[in-house]
Formats: structure tokens, sequence, C-alpha cells
């Protein structure tokens, strides 16, 4: 089995090298050490945790300043603390996220562990400055359970060419579990409508630019505000330095623009119908259906909007609204945001909808300063098994679950107040992935309560338009390569371009805005970030048919 074949390879690869990280107690130090000797023989039949429950505390760094979450002040993160000894100190940057981590980097200097998106350009900038621990490494010295509990494909996935894993994913689902799980898959990325507005405006095809423009302008016609302020006609992810999440692979992927072409990767950006989008878009703005707030909200603004109802219509993430959809439910069922069908191609086709992938969401890492090697990957193993998972997703038995019927299953008061009020349980309850750093997605299937309104519609109506796209994850290069720098100006360049196309006072004007675009983006090297996608991709089709097997 492919299982064994991985095991004992992974076994093989801890002798590559030696390890370079400062000793298991004295953080900061960047001198090569081997790993200490664990303080509890190591086993792969018992996890390793169990042996030592003493209190510790570990820092915890996650790279997304919407985080409002504190361990230790709900039932859950009590309870694994009291089981494990292990209390977590959240470290979440104030304001730009990049800017916070890049200072760290910099620094020389990271907390204990740190979770990221996956494509951030922080993690390979911390794998090449050996800034964080290979987990195989400390998984052979310290906790060999590890390697029963981890995903192999998921670890054949984030090997890197020295041998090692160096970063744990969430949220992530390989081939194999498209084939077990894939027809409960759902996707995130949803076309959301105010539902009373849609129905009153008779529940207008959106599908096409007249279309969509059109229910824009009826929708701020008849309805020019909510609740004493304006209608906010068109909602989108927040513009950042790089784009803008709606505008890039959400509108292509409703437009159903192909990843690739006769086996070779697709320059989706200078698709046709992505171009007659944005112009579309630039058209609503000339008619004053693109509101400034979209512009220069960020997050928190964007929240307190959705949850005033103040948009119409929203290219956007659906869990990202997830609280804000359960107080309108509560307060009105009418007024919640429903998925619709959404821009399309000119075929009308049906979108291509993101699935979970290979990749996952974000990535966890171990930093070289961790202030206990041995308790770090315990705590990590913990998090990834099952037993760590069900606790973080259902908590304490007889405190917020009972078997019922020989399944696990929410108290009725705790999944009132998952249904009701989303904040309010994650501060008194902490459960149902209220922790999200580790969680896995397909294991909770078998504890999920079955979804509830208002976020039952939003997730069917994304089913059967759900798909992976693992092969192209890891074929956007980072780092201080030379294709790296070059994807980092284009992405900077594009960032500055994006907004500038939809103020363009003609079609001519983005004509020549998108043109400038493609000349600095071959100037910053694109031939090179081409050359690295083709190969990477190659390299991605290798690894999926291995680990497929």
């Amino acid at each position: 089995m492919f299982t064994r074949k991985w095991r004992a390879g992974i076994l093989a690869l801890i002798t590559v090298f030696m390890l370079t990280a400062c000793t298991s107690r004295g953080g900061g130090s960047s001198t090569p050490a081997v790993l200490d000797e664990p303080k509890t023989p190591a086993t792969a039949d018992e996890p390793g945790w169990k042996a030592d429950t003493e209190p510790i505390t570990f820092d915890w760094y996650l790279n997304f300043s919407w985080f409002p979450n504190k361990w230790g002040a709900d039932a859950t993160s009590q309870y694994v603390t009291k089981k494990t000894g292990v209390n977590i100190n959240f470290i979440v940057p104030a304001g730009n996220e990049n800017e916070k981590l890049n200072t760290m980097i910099a620094s020389g200097k990271l907390p204990d562990f740190i979770t990221l998106g996956w494509s951030e350009d922080a993690v390979k900038k911390m794998i090449e400055g050996k800034m964080v621990l290979p987990l195989n490494k400390l998984a052979e010295k310290y906790d060999p359970y590890f390697m029963k509990v981890s995903d192999p494909a998921k670890v054949s996935w984030y090997q890197q060419p020295d041998g090692n894993i160096y970063g744990y994913p969430n949220a992530s689902s390989s081939p194999q579990d498209y084939k077990k799980y894939g027809q409960n898959f759902v996707s995130n990325q949803t076309f959301m409508v105010r539902k009373d507005i849609y129905e009153a405006l008779g529940k207008p095809d959106m599908r096409t630019p007249d279309g969509f423009l059109k229910a824009l302008q009826d929708a701020k016609k008849k309805f020019p505000e909510v609740n004493g302020q304006p209608l906010i006609p068109l909602g989108l992810h927040e513009f950042t330095d790089t784009g803008n999440y709606s505008l890039k692979d959400y509108l292509l992927n409703f437009l159903a623009v192909p990843y690739e072409k006769d086996g070779q990767l697709n320059d989706r950006m200078t698709d046709p119908e992505y171009i007659a989008w944005l112009k579309t878009l630039r058209k609503a703005n000339e008619m004053g259906l693109l509101a400034k707030d979209i512009f220069i909200d960020k997050r928190p603004q964007m929240e307190e909007k959705i949850a005033q109802g103040r948009y119409f219509a929203m290219l956007y993430q659906r869990s990202d609204m997830g609280n804000q959809q359960i107080t309108r439910y509560v307060n009105d069922p009418d007024s919640v945001y429903i998925a619709v069908d959404g821009p399309a191609n000119s075929k009308l086709d049906p979108p291509t909808l993101a699935g979970p992938g290979i990749s996952g969401w974000t990535l966890t890492l171990i930093s070289k300063d961790v202030k206990d090697k041995e308790r770090a990957i315990e705590f990590l193993t913990y998090l990834i098994s099952e037993e760590g998972n069900r606790d973080l997703y259902m908590g304490e038995e007889g405190v917020t679950w009972d078997m019922v019927d020989g399944k696990e299953t929410f108290k009725p008061e705790v999944l009132d107040l998952l249904n009701k009020d989303r904040t309010a349980f994650d501060k008194k309850y902490g459960a149902s992935y209220t922790f999200w750093m580790l969680m896995d997605t397909n294991m909770n299937l078998k504890w999920a309560p079955p979804s509830a309104e208002p976020a039952k519609q939003p997730e069917d109506w994304t089913k059967g338009k759900t798909y992976s796209f693992s092969q192209y994850d890891n074929t956007i290069p980072t780092g201080t390569s030379e294709e790296g720098i070059a994807n980092s100006k284009i992405d900077q360049a594009w960032g500055r371009t994006l907004p500038k196309l939809l103020l363009a006072a003609s079609d001519s004007e983005f004509d020549q805005l998108f043109a400038e675009f493609l000349k600095d983006r071959d100037k910053a090297g694109y031939d090179k970030v081409k050359a690295y996608q083709a190969k990477a991709f190659a390299e991605n089709q290798k690894k999926i048919e291995a680990f497929a097997q």
C-alpha cells in the first residue's frame, strides 16, 4: 500500500541532513544543533502528548487580522488545556498582516507556531531562511505517532526538495478524498444577493452583462436607502496591494475560464470573457453603481455593512459572512443573502467553482525558536489526529455534546446557539472549529449536524459546481528567487492597475491601462514566471498520479 511505502520512505528521509536549529529549550539561537533527546520514549503506537501534560503556554501567530477569539475563554479550549496541559497565547496582527509577518521574519525570531495562507510568500521565506523546523524530523525524534495520523498525500504534497515537510495544512482534500467525500463537497465561492430585494425586482437573470447592470441599477433606484443609509449595489472582497479575490479567481471561476488549454497552463487574465466582465464593472462604475466604499473598506467595515444589509449583491466568500447572515436571519429571514446564478461567460456555461484542494487553506509551521520542540510536535500531532479534530469540533462530552444513538451529537442548547448566534457560540462553547488552525474538514463530516438556514441554501447552491484544482496549486513562484521576485512585482502591478481599470472613463482608456499592465508584466519577468509555472504544473501532475495509486 502507498501508506506503508510512504511511512518507510519518510523514515528514510529523516537522515537526509542535520537539522539547523536552536536547542529545544533555548529559543532564539541560530547556532546549528542536534535535537535534544526526548524526555519520554517515543513510540508510534501511542500519542506522545499523553506522556507529558504539565502546563505549558505556546505563542501562536495567526496571519489573519480579523481573528477575534482568545484561547481559554470558552469551554472547548479550556477542555483541551485541561486534557493536554497546553495553553495558547494567540498573536494576531492589528493592521497589515504581511507587514507584521515580514517584520518578524526580518527580526530573525518567530513565535512558537505560525499559521498563514499556504500560498503566502512568507512560507518560502521562512523555509529558505531555516526559521522553521522539519515536522518529519521532529516527529521521528519525539513523536512517531505523527506518521500514523498524518495524511500521506498531504505530506507528499508539501515535501520540499530537501526531503522534509515544514508545514501541515488545514481544510485539505486530496483526489482520494474527492472519491470518498466528493458528493458532500461545497465551494465557498458564491454570488449572493439580498433575498427580499432580489425577489422584489422579480428575480432578475444576472448572468449576462446587460442583466447584471440592469439589476444593480434597478436595486439602487427602487431601494436607494437601507435603514437611512445608501444601498451599496455591489460588494466585493477588499482591495489589497495585489488586487481583489472577487475579481481574480472568483470571477474567473464563475466565467468557467479554463486553467489549461491543450495540456498547457492558460493565461486566464487575458481571456476575452474575463476582460468583457471587467469592462462591465467599469461600465457599472460609470453608471454610479460602484460605491466608493468597496475600494477602501476592510473586512471589519464590510462585516458591519453586511450585518446592516446594505449590499444588494456580492461576489463573495459565503463563509466570511456567516455570522452576519445568522444575525440577519434571526431578525428577518427574508433579508438574508442567498446564492444565485451570477456572472457567466457568453455561452452561459455553469461556473466551475473551487472546492477543497490538497493545499488546503492555511499552513501551520513550528518555529526554530519554539520553547519546547517535543511538546510542540506532540500538540500538533494531537490537533491533526481524529481525537484532536473531534475535540476541537465537538468540544467536551457531557458539556457540549452527548452520544445519541451511537453518534456524537451537540446538546440542543449548544446547537441552538450555533445556529442563532455564532459569535456568542464561539465565546461560550468554542466548538465547531472556532479554532480552525488544523481542522480536517473531511473528518468532521461524521460529526457535523445537518446544515441549517441561512447557511444551507448557499452551500447547496454550490453542489455540482465544485471542482478540485489541486493540480494548479503551488504553481505561483514565491520567495527571493528570480521568478519569485518577478511574480511579486507583477502582483503589485496588478494591485495598482485593477482599481484604475474599474474607474476608467471609457473602454478605450481601459484598453490602454490593461496594455500598460501587460507591458509591465513582461518587463517584470513574466517569461520566468511562466517557465516556473509550467515546471511546477508538471511536477504537481506527477505527485497527484503517485499518491492517487
